[in-house]
């Protein structure tokens, strides 16, 4: 599968730091004086960081990627400090990532890698401003870390991909929606996202997440959770989404090729697609079938069409 992702110049790099607020997933900082990729997992490959860079430091790569292994990352981050390696731990700690940073941990124990302080090394520079500004001292402290804190849905820590519980009483939410009152006496009850993940945009999405490993995938067109008012709870309960439009999106060949890494890399369970009655939408289903045959699992698939007032006009498995 080809993926775009940044390359940086270290030469040409300043350390001004304009890039990192722009890279919406966290995965750039500036580390010993150079902006630094410390996790091409989380790097979405749209480029928004470059033109923030007064040096012409970066620019986009497309390359064949191997399926993620954190073992490689490793040893790539391992030559650039400790420093580097400390952020690449907080991000994967970050984003909930724990299976990865128990590779990492274990990576660093069976190759004695130095993680003592070095008083002459430079600190490193946080400017993302939901970075969280701890360190690790030392590599006991790291693995005392390896269990993510409970997410509120803000706070430390980029969101890029974190898993959010919202909390809400479904029967509240019922009985507001049940029971006519006046309007002088309603009081307006939110209903609860199910959402569980962030990106949704499927050219946002990074297949190899952690959040697709084994998991139910609901493949959405654009309208669908526009024109369905139940969207949430009657079809995203408990599964990642990912949203597309087979008309007007552009690079449709890279839809197949991450849903067909999501099928065979990922391990997804089933694939739920939903899309509108109007012609247009079958591509998606088109697409996800495509990535099932090249993937060499038979996954379940099932099909669901909406109609433009939001009722659920079939639903079957394929």
């Amino acid at each position: 599968m080809k993926r775009t992702i940044i390359k940086i110049d270290e030469e040409l790099c300043n350390g001004c730091g304009n890039c990192v607020p722009n890279c919406h997933e966290g995965a750039l900082q500036i580390i010993d004086g150079k902006a630094r990729l410390i996790s091409d997992l989380f790097c979405d490959g749209l480029g928004a960081c470059i033109g923030h860079c007064p040096e012409g430091a970066i620019t986009m790569e497309e390359r064949e990627a191997e399926p993620y292994d954190e073992r490689k990352v490793m040893e790539l981050m391992v030559p650039k400090g400790r420093n580097t390696i400390l952020a690449h731990l907080e991000h994967l700690r970050d984003h909930n990532e724990t299976d990865l940073l128990k590779q990492a941990i274990a990576y660093i124990k069976e190759n004695n890698v130095d993680m003592s302080p070095d008083k002459t090394e430079k600190q490193p520079v946080h400017i993302h401003k939901h970075q969280h500004q701890e360190k690790y001292e030392n590599l006991n402290q790291a693995r005392a870390e390896l269990s993510p804190a409970p997410s509120s849905g803000c706070g430390g820590g980029c969101p890029g991909s974190k898993t959010i519980d919202f909390n809400i009483d479904l029967n509240k939410v019922n009985e507001a929606v049940a029971v006519n009152k006046e309007p002088e006496t309603y009081t307006q009850v939110e209903a609860p996202s199910e959402l569980r993940q962030w990106p949704v945009q499927l050219h946002l999405l990074n297949p190899q997440a952690g959040y697709f490993k084994n998991a139910d995938v609901v493949l959405a067109a654009d309208c669908v959770a526009f024109s369905m008012g139940n969207f949430h709870s009657h079809y995203l309960k408990g599964k990642t989404l990912a949203i597309a439009c087979p008309k007007l999106d552009s690079n449709k060949e890279s839809y197949v090729e991450k849903l067909t890494a999501m099928i065979s890399q990922s391990n997804i369970n089933t694939l739920s697609v939903i899309m509108m009655e109007v012609p247009c939408c079958s591509g998606l289903l088109q697409m996800a079938m495509l990535a099932r045959q090249q993937s060499g699992r038979n996954i379940p698939v099932k099909k669901s069409i909406i109609g433009v007032q939001g009722n659920v006009l079939s639903e079957e498995w394929v």
